[in-house]
């Protein structure tokens, strides 16, 4: 069964539910890319009236860890993936639709073939960069990301 957007959404419904109260959607994945959005409501928002930060990080993750799941899938093995490490940089209030686009596909099929090569535990840095409805970026994401396959 092929992973898409929909799947996707009603995965985080079911085992994020967090993520899918305060808007998270999947809406672009494909080999290179994965887009998700999250809009700015009350139930996310900050004291300051924009978008709380761990709501962005949320989005953003997703965006990462989507790609992950799916081309792990793809792969046919039993693949361990983890979050080891992560940074931001807030630009600007995120207020509105906020888009966060993950490019990093190809850095993900290098990890995985060199995991599945060695047998050994592999790191990669993905990012995230989070834009408003303008195209302003509000925010930027990096994540490291641990794979190793399971024996």
């Amino acid at each position: 069964m092929k992973i898409s957007p929909s799947k996707l959404n009603t995965f985080t419904m079911l085992k994020l539910p967090s993520a899918y109260f305060c808007g998270v959607r999947t809406k672009v994945l494909n080999e290179e890319q994965c887009i998700t959005t999250v809009k700015h409501r009350w139930i996310n928002q900050n004291p300051f009236k924009s978008m709380f930060w761990a709501v962005q990080g949320m989005a953003a993750e997703f965006s990462t860890g989507a790609m992950m799941i799916m081309k792990i899938k793809d792969s046919g093995k039993k693949i361990s993936m983890l979050v080891t490490t992560n940074n931001a940089t807030f630009t600007k209030k995120a207020t509105g639709r906020i888009t966060f686009v993950c490019n990093d596909g190809k850095k993900v099929d290098e990890a995985l073939a060199e995991a599945i090569k060695t047998g050994k535990g592999q790191t990669l840095w993905m990012q995230s960069v989070g834009t408003n409805e303008g195209g302003v970026v509000v925010s930027t994401f990096n994540f490291e990301w641990s794979v190793k396959v399971k024996s």
